[in-house]
């Protein structure tokens, strides 16, 4: 991920990420089982999806302890 996606992910309202958060791991299951039917090719895509996730979490978390 880019700094300017990462920041468009944080300027995001705490509902919209918590959405994504749900789409991330729908598409991360999709990956492991693509992977364990050998699909997939590119490890690296499960690794970026599981990053994407823990930020987005993060930011979810950081909203709610400001407000």
């Amino acid at each position: 991920m880019k700094k300017k996606e990462i920041q468009e992910l944080k300027n995001r309202p705490t509902e919209e990420l918590k959405h994504l958060v749900i789409e991330g791991g729908e598409k991360l299951r999709t990956l492991r089982f693509d992977l364990a039917k050998g699909k997939v090719k590119d490890i690296s895509q499960i690794h970026e999806a599981k990053k994407k996730i823990a930020r987005m979490k993060t930011f979810i978390h950081e909203n709610e302890r400001a407000k």
